[in-house]
C-alpha cells in the first residue's frame, strides 16, 4: 500500500510526501493451507475435526473466504504422512501455484485467526522461509543421536504445539529434493528435531525462524492474549479415569536388575497399581517375579513381550480392558495415565505411546517405543494374536516387530507426547514446560526415585483438569 502511494506523489507531485516503507505482503486466508497433524485413532479424529471447525468458524466471523484444512490421516495412503516429509511432494503438487503458506498444527493447537494472519503477512511468500516456536537442547542428547555436542543451544527446531509454517516456496524446494535424492530409510525418533534438520541442510537451507506469537501458553492465560497460537490443555481429561483394577500393569525384568530397579519401581509408581506383575528369567518368590520360559537376551525382548499379550488373555490374570507394558527402568504416572485413558474406547484396537518411525520414507511403519511405555487395549491384543504374527527370534525388538504386526493389520499406532523414552534432561526444557508428562525412561545419571518425585509424583493437576472437563459437560 506504500508503494502505491508513493508513485501516486510522484505522479501528482504532491509536497510533503514522505513514506516510511515497510513489509507488509498481502496474504489472502485463502492462500494459506492448515494441516492438522491429526492421527486415525477415533478420539483424534474427533479432536482435529473440533479444531477444524472453530477455523472455519472463525474465518466467517472475519467474513473472509476459508482457508483449505487439510486432516493429515486422510491425504494419502502413506504411513510415513505423520513424518511430513514424504508429505511434502503432495503438498507441493496440490497447492504449490495457488497458496503461499503450509501451517501445520497440532490437535490441541489452538489459533487466533486473524493475528496469525497479521504474523503471516509480515513475510515475503517468495522466499524461502520456516516459522515457528524455537525450542533447543541444553546438552547434547541421545534422541538426537548428540547432534550440536559443542553447543548444542546453537540449533533451534519447532515446537510442534505452538504451530509451524512453511512458505510455498520452501515447501516446492524441498520436494525438488526429495525428488533428487529420495528420503533415507532410516529411524524417526524426534520428528521436529529431524526435520528442522533436513530443512537446514548442513546450512544449505534456511533456518528456523522464531515467531513470538507462535505460543505454547494456556489459551486462558493472559499472557496469551498477545499470541496468534496457544495450546488447549497440558492433558487431556475426557470423563472419569479408568479404575486402577481395568488396568493390568506387566514389568519386565531380569535376575540381574532383581536388586537395584525393581526396588525404584516399588517405592514410587507401582504403590499406585491394582494388579501388577513382574516378569523375569528367574522366579524370585521374595519380589515375586514370574518365569515366562523364556530366557533373557541382552538385546531385543520380542519373545518374552509376547508371551506377556497370550498371558493377559488367559485365565491367568484377571481380566482388564487395558494392557500397560513397561521396562524395568520406566518411571510413570499412573494416575495421569488412568486420566488420559478416559479419552479412549478399549472396544477399539488402541495401541498408544510414543510413536517412532522405521523406513517412513519408503514405505516403512510406525511403532510405539517401549521404554516409554505400551499400553494396549484388550481388543488391540486379540486382533495382533489372532493374526499369527510372532517374533522371528526371542532378542528380535519388541515394539519393533510389534509395529511390523499393527501395520499388517491395518490397526493404528497413536501417539501421545506424554510417554517418554529417554530421561527429562534429554527433552528441551520449554517442550516439557507445557506438558504434564506421563513417563520417562532410563536411571542412566540419574536419581530414578528424585526424578519420579520431581517429574511424576503430583497429580493435583488431574484433579483440576477433572473438574474443569466436568463443569464443561
Amino acid at each position: 500500500i506504500a508503494h502505491y502511494k508513493w508513485i501516486l506523489c510522484v505522479l501528482f507531485k504532491r509536497a510533503r510526501c514522505v513514506y516510511v516503507f515497510f513489509s507488509v505482503f498481502v496474504v489472502d486466508l485463502r492462500e494459506v493451507v492448515f494441516v492438522i497433524q491429526s492421527q486415525r485413532n477415533s478420539f483424534h479424529v474427533q479432536q482435529a475435526e473440533k479444531l477444524r471447525k472453530d477455523l472455519l468458524l472463525q474465518a466467517q466471523a472475519l467474513q473472509e473466504s476459508p482457508p483449505v484444512i487439510l486432516l493429515l490421516h486422510t491425504l494419502t495412503d502413506n504411513e510415513g504422512d505423520w513424518s511430513i516429509l514424504p508429505l511434502l511432494p503432495y503438498l507441493s503438487s496440490q497447492f504449490g501455484k495457488n497458496s503461499s503458506w503450509i501451517m501445520f498444527l497440532e490437535e490441541d493447537t489452538r489459533v487466533k485467526l486473524h493475528k496469525l494472519h497479521e504474523v503471516l503477512k509480515k513475510f515475503d511468500r517468495r522466499k524461502e522461509w520456516f516459522l515457528g516456536k524455537p525450542l533447543h537442547d541444553e546438552e547434547s542428547t541421545i534422541i538426537h543421536h548428540y547432534a550440536f555436542s559443542e553447543n548444542p543451544a546453537a540449533f533451534e527446531y519447532p515446537d510442534f504445539s505452538a504451530g509451524w509454517a512453511l512458505s510455498i516456496s520452501l515447501v516446492n524446494s524441498l520436494t525438488s529434493k526429495i525428488e533428487e535424492e529420495p528420503l533415507k530409510s532410516d529411524f524417526t525418533i524426534d520428528l521436529k528435531h529431524e526435520v528442522a534438520l533436513y530443512i537446514w541442510e548442513d546450512g544449505k537451507g534456511p533456518r528456523l525462524t522464531g515467531i513470538p506469537e507462535l505460543c505454547t501458553f494456556p489459551e486462558h492465560k493472559p499472557r496469551a492474549q498477545y499470541c496468534a497460537t496457544t495450546v488447549s490443555s497440558h492433558s487431556p481429561v475426557c470423563g472419569q479415569p479408568v479404575k486402577s483394577d481395568n488396568i493390568f500393569v506387566a514389568v519386565k525384568t531380569c535376575k540381574k536388575f532383581h536388586s537395584d530397579r525393581v526396588p525404584v519401581v516399588k517405592k514410587t509408581w507401582a504403590k499406585r497399581a491394582s494388579l501388577l506383575e513382574y516378569y523375569s528369567d528367574y522366579a524370585d518368590p521374595s519380589i515375586p517375579t514370574i518365569d515366562l520360559g523364556v530366557p533373557n537376551t541382552e538385546r531385543g525382548h520380542c519373545g518374552k513381550t509376547f508371551a506377556i499379550l497370550r498371558r493377559f488373555l488367559s485365565s491367568h490374570v484377571p481380566k482388564t480392558d487395558w494392557l500397560l507394558i513397561v521396562d524395568d527402568d520406566t518411571l510413570i504416572s499412573l494416575p495421569r495415565l488412568q486420566a488420559l485413558l478416559s479419552c479412549y474406547d478399549s472396544s477399539e484396537p488402541v495401541c498408544l505411546g510414543e510413536r517412532y518411525g522405521y523406513g517412513l520414507g519408503q514405505g516403512g511403519y510406525s511403532y510405539i517405543t517401549g521404554g516409554g511405555g505400551m499400553v494396549f487395549s484388550r481388543e488391540a491384543v486379540v486382533q495382533l494374536l489372532a493374526s499369527g504374527c510372532k517374533c522371528y527370534s526371542n532378542d528380535a525388538p519388541d515394539d519393533m516387530v510389534l509395529g511390523m504386526c499393527l501395520n499388517a493389520l491395518r490397526v493404528p499406532v497413536t501417539h501421545s507426547p506424554l510417554f517418554h523414552q529417554a530421561r527429562p534432561e534429554d527433552y528441551a526444557k520449554e517442550f516439557l514446560a507445557h506438558q504434564t508428562p506421563i513417563s520417562f525412561h532410563k536411571h542412566w545419571n540419574i536419581d530414578p526415585i528424585a526424578v519420579f518425585n520431581k517429574w511424576l509424583l503430583n497429580d493435583k493437576h488431574t484433579e483440576g483438569l477433572q473438574k474443569s472437563t466436568k463443569e464443561e459437560l
